[in-house]
């Protein structure tokens, strides 16, 4: 998609502060951080949430999850990290190419959800 965010930046039309890049996959630090490690996990493939994802995708997002552990470590988040991905508008997406949230690096990260 010409005008989706990510897809800029995959492009490199927009800057970011890249920490992980393959033939598949971009990781680049979230320019609002909530912890001292947060970075973001996508496919270069715009997919444009995890609910319109397909079978057809499985090996891809096998591979994102399993690129986050190295470059959480590398970047810091030795003790754990949380991952988050915020899937259509009830779910808090707001950029819509799928988009994985790693956060951690610091204290231990308060409750994910208080009703």
């Amino acid at each position: 998609m010409s005008d989706c965010l990510f897809c800029r930046i995959v492009r490199g039309e927009i800057p970011s502060q890249k920490v992980y890049e393959d033939e598949d996959i971009l990781a680049f630090r979230d320019i609002r951080p909530l912890a001292p490690v947060h970075f973001l996990v996508i496919p270069k493939k715009h997919i444009e949430s995890l609910a319109t994802s397909t079978e057809d995708d499985a090996a891809l997002l096998g591979r994102l999850l399993a690129v986050v552990p190295k470059i959480a470590r590398e970047l810091g988040a030795v003790d754990g990290f949380r991952t988050i991905i915020n899937t259509g508008r009830v779910g808090g997406q707001e950029v819509y190419h799928l988009h994985i949230h790693v956060i951690g690096g610091g204290d231990p990260l308060p409750a994910m959800l208080k009703y």
